[in-house]
């Protein structure tokens, strides 16, 4: 399977103004700008829409990897966290961090196992494949 993600700009990079869209349609025409990847100001950025596919591809995989351990996931509740930066020696932007919270109930594991498993799903997922900066993860069993 084929995904894609579509987006389109006009003008210079701090005054231009452009959008984001799926190939899907779920999202479709999400406004960008340097303003609302760089300040907080409202609209999208590819740093945000990145967090959130990353935690919903650790979400998949910390529950395959429970069900094969033969237990039933109840809830998984991640928040991904994207700290965007610059670099100091040339000015560019980059990411600086990348830090999964975690919040999960899965009946039958101590929270050493829950760790065990968002270790290996923080490794496993296939967006962390192409991220080549470090992540942390911080997980806590919920009962």
């Amino acid at each position: 399977m084929k995904s894609q993600g579509i987006s389109t700009w006009k003008g210079n990079w701090k005054h231009g103004t452009g959008t984001i869209s799926t190939q899907s349609g779920i999202l479709k025409d999400a406004p960008v700008s340097y303003e609302s990847r760089f300040e907080g100001a409202p609209g999208a950025s590819p740093e945000e829409l990145l967090a959130a596919a990353h935690a919903a591809c650790f979400n998949q995989v910390l529950a395959n990897i429970a069900g094969k351990n033969k237990r039933v996931t109840q809830s998984i509740h991640t928040t991904a966290t994207i700290e965007l930066g610059f670099d100091e020696s040339n000015g560019n932007p980059e990411i600086k961090s990348l830090h999964f919270v975690v919040e999960s109930n899965i009946p039958g594991i101590n929270q050493e196992q829950l760790n065990d498993f968002a270790e290996k799903a923080r490794l496993g997922c296939t967006i962390s494949k192409i991220i080549k900066l470090d992540t942390t993860v911080n997980a806590t069993l919920i009962q």
